[in-house]
C-alpha cells in the first residue's frame, strides 16, 4: 500500500518508498553458449599475454621479451646472408634451448598475470555463474598461455627460415629443420604453460607466483645440468641421461635429440637413444596431462 501511495503522490515524506522504472529489459538475442564463452576467454587471455587491451606498462615486458627472442635470429640471418654461409649458425631445434632463460622469464611473468588476479579478486566464481564450467576455464587459460608461448618461440624460427631461404640455402633441408623446430617448440609451449599455470594458481599474489615459477624452471635446470656434468666426469653417462628427466628444458632436449635429429646439450653431446627417448616422451606427455589435471582439481575448489 505504501508503494502504491508513493506512486500516486508527487511528494513523499522522508522514509516513504517510491518505485522508479529504470528501463530494465529482458535479453531477446541469441544464446551463444559455452563454446563462445570459452573462445572469448581464450582470446582475452591470449591478448593479455602480450598486454593487448591493457595499459602501456603491461605491454612493456612481454613485447621486450618477444624482441629479445627475435633479435639474435635476425642477426644470425644477416651474418649468413652477408657471408654466404652454407648453413645457419644455430639449428632450428637448438634455438629454444639456447634462449631458455628468456622463455622461462616470459612464463614467470605471464602465468601469474593470467590466473593470479582472478584468484586475488575472487572473480573465478563469477565465470562459473555463466554457461562455463571448470574444464572450460582451465582449457581456455591453458590454451591461451601455450599459444602465447608458441608465438614467442616460433617467431624467431620463422625469421631463421625466411633468412635461410634469402641466403639461398637448401630448401629441403631448411624446411625439414623448420618443421622439426616447430614440433619441438609446440611441445615446449605445452609443457612450460602447464607447469607455469599450476604454480601460479597456488597463490593469488602475483609476485609470489613470479618468484616461484622462476625458481622451479631455473633452479631445476641448473641442478640437473650440474648433476649431469658430475656424472659425465665420473664416467656415468647413463645416469646423466636419466637425470635429464627432472628439468623441463632437458626433457625437451632429450625428446628432440632422440626423435627430431637435434644435437643434444647433454654433457658430451650425447642425448638419449630411441628407447630412452620413448621414456622422455612419455614423461613429458605425463607432465602435461598432470598439469591439466591439477589445474582442473584446483579450480573445482576455487569455484565453490
Amino acid at each position: 500500500m505504501a508503494a502504491e501511495q508513493s506512486m500516486q503522490t508527487p511528494a513523499t515524506a522522508p522514509g516513504d518508498t517510491r518505485i522508479h522504472n529504470i528501463g530494465y529489459r529482458s535479453y531477446d538475442g541469441p544464446r551463444l553458449g559455452r563454446g563462445y564463452a570459452r573462445l572469448s576467454l581464450y582470446s582475452q587471455s591470449l591478448r593479455g599475454s602480450y598486454g593487448l587491451g591493457r595499459s602501456v606498462k603491461s605491454k612493456v615486458l612481454p613485447m621486450l621479451l618477444f624482441v629479445v627472442m627475435c633479435v639474435p635470429a635476425a642477426i644470425m640471418v644477416a651474418v649468413a646472408v652477408a657471408t654466404k654461409a652454407n648453413d645457419l649458425p644455430v639449428d632450428y631445434t637448438r634455438y629454444a634451448i639456447v634462449m631458455q632463460a628468456v622463455i622461462s622469464l616470459y612464463v614467470a611473468s605471464q602465468a601469474p598475470t593470467s590466473v593470479s588476479r582472478d584468484l586475488r579478486f575472487k572473480t573465478v566464481p563469477l565465470y562459473f555463474s555463466r554457461p562455463i564450467e571448470t574444464a572450460d576455464y582451465v582449457r581456455a587459460k591453458y590454451a591461451a598461455l601455450a599459444s602465447a608461448l608458441f608465438i614467442l618461440t616460433a617467431a624467431p624460427l620463422l625469421v631463421l627460415y625466411v633468412g635461410a631461404l634469402l641466403a639461398k640455402l637448401d630448401f629441403t633441408d631448411q624446411t625439414k629443420g623448420f618443421a622439426q623446430g616447430l614440433v619441438s617448440v609446440a611441445l615446449l609451449s605445452l609443457l612450460f604453460a602447464g607447469i607455469g599455470l599450476v604454480i601460479a594458481s597456488v597463490t593469488p599474489r602475483r609476485g609470489f607466483g613470479i618468484a616461484a615459477v622462476i625458481a622451479v624452471l631455473t633452479i631445476s635446470y641448473g641442478a640437473v645440468s650440474t648433476l649431469q656434468a658430475i656424472a659425465d666426469v665420473q664416467g656415468n653417462g647413463d645416469a646423466g641421461t636419466w637425470i635429464g628427466l627432472f628439468s623441463p628444458i632437458t626433457l625437451i632436449d632429450g625428446v628432440q635429440s632422440a626423435f627430431l635429429g637435434a644435437s643434444s646439450a647433454f654433457p658430451g653431446g650425447v642425448g638419449p637413444d630411441n628407447a630412452e627417448g620413448v621414456v622422455f616422451v612419455l614423461f613429458t606427455l605425463g607432465l602435461i596431462a598432470a598439469s591439466y589435471g591439477l589445474l582442473v582439481r584446483r579450480y573445482k575448489k576455487v569455484g565453490l
